[in-house]
């Protein structure tokens, strides 16, 4: 037998079922409110990331990063820079007067920046010699016309393995994408891909094979390489200059530099490695611009 309390709990049981399926607000609260959490959770990450990003914070991180490279200077030039110029920079360079005559050591220098990328060795310390030896205006046209032929031999060699390159980028198709990027479009578009990925952080002897894979004209290639090689060229130079300037200053009777020339080298070299950095961040992001493009075009 049964009571008739059970059966209203029994009559009463399907009631609230149904009622709880039709409206189901319990339900749609409690989903509501995990939508609620999860945008203002995504909402204080994208704060987060802005506030990270912002040019305020960009601004600091550069303050800080002038700061120890000032330190750094003061502590190399104080203690380790008269032990180097000393023991090694200083009979470097007499031994190469002594050696060498202007002529003779521009052509070593022109035939080491033209040659060196070729069979993937680097060329800087041969801009640094043309910086101590011939300044800025000669060492400039030195090291400019050289890279010329530097950059030039590389992409017609490499015609004869394009088929190996490609298959090397398929491996890297993150960076193959942005090298890809720069044979397409006109002939400006090209330029302006070339001078960036100069300008980037990406390996220099790398790419002048890399670029034959990318069907990218020799036009643009030699225009846009030349232009993004300015800045590498002056930095090359200026540190010749300062490491001529600082091995001078401890052979000199032992002298060394005033107070004002230590400022002014520092003000230098800290200006120099500024321009540098936000240079290549600024080809970083085009370049990143340039990759999301590309990955849309071939969705």
């Amino acid at each position: 037998m049964t009571c008739p309390e059970d059966e209203t709990a029994v009559l009463l049981l399907p009631t609230r079922v149904e009622g709880d399926d039709v409206e189901k607000g319990g339900y749609v609260k409690l989903s509501e409110g995990q939508e609620s959490s999860s945008s203002s959770g995504q909402e204080e990450e994208e704060e987060v990331k802005e506030a990270a990003t912002s040019p305020f914070w960009f601004w600091v991180k550069l303050a800080l990063l002038f700061s120890f490279l000032a330190s750094l200077a003061f502590v190399a030039y104080r203690w380790l820079g008269p032990l180097i110029m000393d023991k090694e920079l200083i009979p470097i360079i007499k031994w190469e007067i002594r050696t060498f005559t202007h002529p003779v050591c521009g052509l070593l220098v022109f035939a080491s920046v033209a040659v060196f990328p070729t069979i993937l060795l680097p060329s800087t310390p041969s801009m640094w010699i043309a910086g101590m030896t011939f300044g800025y205006g000669y060492g400039f046209l030195l090291i400019i016309s050289a890279a010329a032929v530097g950059v030039s031999l590389p992409y017609f060699i490499g015609h004869l393995f394009r088929h190996k390159i490609q298959g090397w980028m398929e491996s890297y198709p993150d960076q193959a994408v942005v090298l890809r990027a720069a044979g397409e479009g006109n002939w400006f578009h090209q330029f302006r891909a070339v001078t960036l990925i100069r300008i980037s952080p990406f390996p220099y002897i790398l790419y002048n094979y890399c670029s034959v894979a990318t069907r990218v004209k020799y036009g643009p290639y030699i225009t846009g390489s030349l232009l993004g090689m300015v800045p590498e060229i002056f930095v090359a130079i200026y540190t010749g200059n300062l490491v001529k300037t600082l091995a001078e200053a401890s052979s000199a009777d032992k002298h060394g530099l005033s107070v004002t020339q230590i400022i002014l080298n520092i003000l230098g070299f800290l200006g120099t490695v500024a321009t540098t950095v936000l240079i290549t961040k600024y080809a970083k992001r085009q370049l990143e611009t340039m990759k999301k493009e590309e990955e849309a075009l071939l969705q």
